[in-house]
């Protein structure tokens, strides 16, 4: 199947969904493109004009402002918390597991423009890519409207996740602190962490590593080293069930 076209969804629907009308559309519709869309409608050559079309220089700023406003909403709502229980805490909620939740929730993988490898190989489903947009359409809004309204998207798109936010459950959450302690527990040694490969331009990097205890490898990705580390940490406690209930039921 070809890849739609924004022009043929309604994106009138996925705004009363998202619960925010754009005043220029444009934005909305480059935040649900990614680069293999883009690569593939434009001359061999004009990287700047795919750039352009792209969501990747939205991801930038949505990162930034998904972090502050979840920065404050802690803040403001966890007064006791230390400053490791804010950080923890902020840390799992702007996971890229969690945003790929919230862009299920939303349906956002049906709307993507992406280029046909990424069709084949099952791009509307893949937690990364899926959390790009979540902070490529978090930036659109804070184009369109700025960043009051911006905050207000982040907490409606994060409604749940937020209200339910607690330092015990962001500390359970520390994958891998958790995979650390089940390894030694279990096979008593020390899991270590390998960076494989590395993707992209310099402003948008995907690190690619590995978790590698006994004879076992994981892999995991993320934005960052620490992201795809605990990526990876969060694989293998579900590939092999490594957690601390498992282990005491064991």
């Amino acid at each position: 199947m070809e890849n739609p076209d924004i022009p043929e969804l309604d994106l009138g629907e996925l705004e009363a969904n998202l619960g925010y009308a754009f005043k220029d559309r444009t934005l909305l519709e480059r935040a649900l493109t990614h680069r293999s869309w883009a690569h593939e409608r434009v001359a061999p050559g004009e990287e700047l004009e795919a750039r352009r079309l792209h969501n990747e220089a939205l991801e930038f700023v949505g990162d930034s402002v998904l972090g502050l406003a979840v920065a404050d909403y802690l803040f403001q709502s966890t007064a006791d918390a230390t400053e490791g229980d804010l950080s923890r805490m902020k840390h799992r909620l702007v996971s890229t597991m969690m945003l790929a939740r919230v862009a299920r929730r939303f349906g956002l993988g049906d709307y993507l423009r992406i280029g046909r490898g990424e069709e084949k190989t099952g791009g509307r489903r893949k937690r990364a890519l899926l959390a790009d947009v979540v902070e490529a359409i978090i930036a659109a809004v804070y184009l369109d409207g700025g960043y009051r309204v911006a905050s207000e998207f982040v907490h409606h798109l994060l409604s749940s996740e937020l209200t339910e936010a607690n330092p015990e459950d962001a500390a359970a959450a520390d994958y891998k602190t958790m995979l650390q302690e089940c390894v030694q527990a279990t096979f008593h040694v020390t899991p270590t962490y390998n960076v494989v490969n590395t993707e992209g331009p310099p402003h948008h990097r995907t690190f690619h590593v590995e978790v590698v205890f006994v004879d076992n490898s994981v892999p995991g990705a993320g934005a960052t080293i620490k992201a795809a580390e605990m990526d990876a940490a969060c694989r293998a406690i579900e590939q092999f069930n490594l957690t601390p209930q498992a282990q005491a039921a064991d």
